[in-house]
């Protein structure tokens, strides 16, 4: 399962991301987003460390977030606290949410519902996520355009001097493509004392924008709206980095 291959890499997964960069990027379309639809209450389904849901919570919505790794939650519940408002679950996203009411927005982004095992889990996954937004609301779904990379080299995204629990840290992050199969691969190079040098393969599917658009409409999706990237530009699937979609109930 995508949680036991990254539970013990939380450290790595935080300090790798550029969250002030990367919320900002994605704020305009999340607050146009909340705007169409109305959005009072939101359900991550698989928050990760936490970034989005709290930033969901500034904006004075009702947040549940949920991941299947209860390492990632514990460092969200210690980045962020548990405030009025604001909820931390350990959940897999193809397993039912227990709401007393339905929300209005919920996403599934970073790629995460591409680490699904097989694509029966992914729409088993959307499936609970329509489950859980009320009608008029929406779904949110963002993967990494896996069809965009050659098949087979990988493609090297970033070299970064971190800071981790075990010391002075160079990270190395590549992703690469082998059929219909995508790979994230990490170098993790601990520089303090004794050199010691870690890597982890992490397979995903390559999801694609017709399959996931056909399982939204067979479970009662009025609208799909299929964009390249949080700049709602079009997707292009040997040139975008981003599949993101927007399915209103």
């Amino acid at each position: 399962m995508a949680g036991e291959a990254f539970d013990d890499l939380t450290d790595v997964y935080e300090a790798m991301i550029d969250w002030p960069k990367r919320l900002a990027n994605e704020t305009p379309f999340y607050r146009r987003c909340c705007e169409q639809v109305g959005v009072r209450a939101v359900l991550d389904v698989a928050c990760g460390t936490g970034h989005h849901a709290a930033m969901f919570h500034s904006w004075a919505l009702r947040v549940e977030a949920a991941d299947i790794s209860p390492r990632m939650i514990e460092r969200a519940r210690s980045n962020f606290g548990e405030p009025t408002g604001l909820r931390w679950v350990v959940r897999g996203f193809d397993e039912p949410t227990q709401a007393v009411e339905p929300f209005d927005l919920v996403l599934c982004v970073g790629n995460s519902l591409a680490l699904a095992t097989d694509l029966a889990t992914v729409e088993r996954a959307i499936e609970q996520m329509l489950a859980a937004v009320r009608p008029g609301g929406a779904v949110v779904i963002q993967t990494l355009n896996l069809w965009r990379l050659p098949d087979g080299p990988c493609t090297w995204q970033k070299c970064r001097r971190v800071a981790l629990p075990q010391g002075q840290s160079l990270v190395v992050k590549g992703v690469h493509r082998c059929g219909d199969r995508g790979y994230v691969e990490l170098i993790v190079t601990v520089c303090s004392g004794d050199v010691a040098m870690r890597t982890e393969s992490v397979a995903f599917l390559g999801l694609q924008a017709a399959e996931l658009e056909q399982v939204l409409r067979r479970n009662g999706v009025a609208q799909v709206t299929v964009f390249g990237g949080y700049q709602e530009q079009p997707y292009e699937p040997s040139k975008s980095v981003d599949l993101l979609i927007v399915a209103r109930k």
